[in-house]
């Protein structure tokens, strides 16, 4: 059993892939087979595993939630940290905060296109905490 820490960078709201991250520090901990559980510390982004290959993909899944959870909605009452912030922790609800990830051979087991994602649901810059375990 490892557990850790990661620090993803994000350049605002979108898709920030960090596979290459986490099969890092895994190949670090000397763990042939197990279960890779990933989790957010945060409640305005998310995690995810999608594909990593067409970028397009991203942008539709992006613009979809965007429409999906709009900024400044008349409904909202959480509004002190910005038009942005409420929106954030409803699209942080609806997507995932952990992740469950096979492990074999040391290996990620995710399949040809797949790739992990922090899903920051915010404009701002920064970094987020991912704590990793196997």
């Amino acid at each position: 059993m490892a557990i850790g820490e990661l620090s993803i960078p994000v350049r605002g709201q979108g898709l920030h892939e960090f596979t290459a991250q986490v099969a890092e520090w895994l190949a670090k901990q000397n763990v042939d087979e197990g279960l890779c559980t990933l989790f957010i510390q945060h409640t305005s982004a998310s995690l995810l595993i999608q594909e990593n290959a067409d970028p397009s993909a991203r942008t539709d899944l992006e613009n979809w939630l965007n429409r999906l959870v709009p900024e400044g909605d008349r409904l909202y009452t959480h509004t002190l940290e910005g038009p942005d912030d409420m929106p954030a922790h409803i699209k942080a609800a609806l997507t995932a905060t952990s992740l469950s990830i096979p492990v074999k051979g040391g290996r990620l087991l995710l399949g040809t296109w797949q790739g992990i994602y922090l899903w920051e649901h915010r404009h701002c810059r920064g970094r987020r905490r991912v704590i990793v375990h196997i």
